[in-house]
């Protein structure tokens, strides 16, 4: 996508379409508040101070559109550091396209997606890590997604990763004035002491690196699939884990054909559900063992599975059996005794020293006990121990380059290179850093980026 022009007056609604009480449509760029005031009954906009509010109406000529209210923002104090005006006017889909509409004819043309906040960006209101966590905001679906959100818009990690750079900057520019002086052989930077930060700067980025596991769990939720053989129990855990009747839960075995999933939030986590076909050697006919293949399948994508036992028909040693076949597999799991209201006193007492978390799915038994230990699987408390968590791929990616140019770096000086090459490798570890915040980017990345975002942010 090519970088629109920034100085254009651009319109776009910034409330969802569709009815509702008010709708807020937005405007940016030269000229805007002069603009709206071209179709605006009341006070003289021109003439008013950055940061009111003022009462109106609309009109289209002399036909009267809508009562409003407008909010003015000068330059450089708005979002996007260039006048600005919003429109609150009734939340009718016919207003809300007949002002946008009028707004038009009077020179502003529609916005692209993300282009307010790609001006915001480009006049330096915000860095582009701080940009993208525009859009983890408005797409914040829990407690923690919002918190971490916001924390990143508001320069958290930003400044993370400015620190880090700064750093090796010294170093860069000793390296560059070495290749100017390189016919006489002078040295300028102290490959020890180069040596000790390229060190000191791996440490925080490969901790950055490793929380991606966890913000990727907070961006997207954890896909937790429940597992076990027929008529466990698995749908009625699921009704309970959700506390409505999500799924249909019958005696007859082989009652979930297909996958059912739904989404539980849990402290702060979403985890998403997905109830599958019980496992069994011997499927019923061919639309259950399509069911079983699909089992298997998510089995494997799944971030945690929770294996459900039923207690009343299960031996201990089946149920061993079962454990091993488990550990063969690389992806977490929980293992869960289900229906301990009938289940034998002898097998609960051999379950309770196995790490089992013992319940009651029809009688909801024992479920916080459950949801406690899933909020424990996910790690949550690393939330607490660090304020800088990576929720972006982009971030993790751009991390994961510099830190293999940094241990290139120091590969160089074990290896006694060029002064010529290790400002390569220096370079290379600076640009990748750059990449996230923005200080080093490309129009096409931009597009791509803030082509993502909703129009009218």
């Amino acid at each position: 996508m090519k970088i629109p022009h920034q100085e254009d007056p651009i319109v776009a609604l910034a409330t969802p379409p569709g009815s509702s009480a008010i709708a807020v449509i937005r405007l940016s760029g030269a000229g805007v508040i002069e603009l709206a005031n071209q179709v605006f009954e009341g006070k003289d906009l021109t003439q008013q101070t950055s940061h009111t509010i003022h009462f109106g109406t609309i009109h289209d000529q002399k036909k009267l559109l809508d009562e409003v209210l407008i909010s003015i923002f000068r330059a450089p104090k708005s979002f996007t550091q260039q006048d600005a005006v919003e429109i609150s006017c009734h939340g009718s889909g016919f207003v809300v396209q007949q002002i946008i509409q009028l707004l038009v004819q009077h020179g502003a043309r529609l916005a692209k997606p993300g282009e307010f906040t790609l001006r915001a960006f480009l006049n330096g209101r915000l860095d582009l890590a701080q940009a993208e966590a525009v859009a983890d905001l408005i797409a914040a679906d829990s407690a923690v997604a919002h918190r971490t959100a916001l924390q990143q818009m508001r320069g958290g990690f930003s400044s993370k990763i400015k620190q880090l750079r700064e750093k090796l900057i010294h170093f860069a520019s000793m390296l560059e004035l070495e290749l100017d002086f390189s016919e006489e052989d002078v040295a300028f930077a102290d490959r020890m002491a180069l040596k000790t930060l390229a060190q000191e700067l791996l440490t925080p980025i490969a901790q950055l690196i490793q929380s991606f596991a966890l913000g990727n769990v907070i961006k997207n939720g954890v896909p937790t699939v429940i597992a076990g053989k027929p008529n466990v129990g698995k749908s009625t855990l699921l009704n309970a884990l959700l506390n409505e009747e999500k799924a249909i839960v019958s005696d007859m075995p082989g009652t979930t054909r297909d996958l059912i999933e739904a989404e539980v939030n849990i402290g702060g986590v979403n985890f998403r559900c997905i109830d599958t076909a019980g496992l069994r050697d011997k499927p019923a006919d061919t639309i259950e063992a399509i069911g079983i293949a699909k089992t298997k399948e998510q089995l494997q994508k799944a971030a945690l599975i929770i294996y459900l036992f039923d207690l009343a028909t299960e031996t201990l040693p089946s149920i061993h059996q079962t454990i091993q076949q488990l550990e063969a597999s690389t992806v977490p799991y929980i293992k869960v005794g289900n229906k301990i209201d009938v289940a034998p006193p002898d097998l609960l007492q051999a379950l309770q020293q196995e790490d089992f978390v013992l319940i009651s799915a029809a009688q909801q038994e024992n479920i916080p006990l459950l949801k406690s230990r899933l909020l424990a699987c996910v790690a949550l408390d690393q939330l607490q121990r660090t304020d800088t968590i990576v929720v972006n791929a982009r971030h993790h990616e751009s991390l994961s380059k510099s830190k293999e140019a940094l241990e290139e770096v120091l590969q160089g000086i074990a290896s006694k290179l060029t002064h010529e090459l290790l400002a390569q490798d220096v370079r290379r570890a600076l640009y990748h850093l750059g990449e996230i915040t923005g200080e080093v980017t490309t129009e096409e990345l931009l597009g791509n980026l803030f082509s993502k975002f909703c129009i009218g942010k």
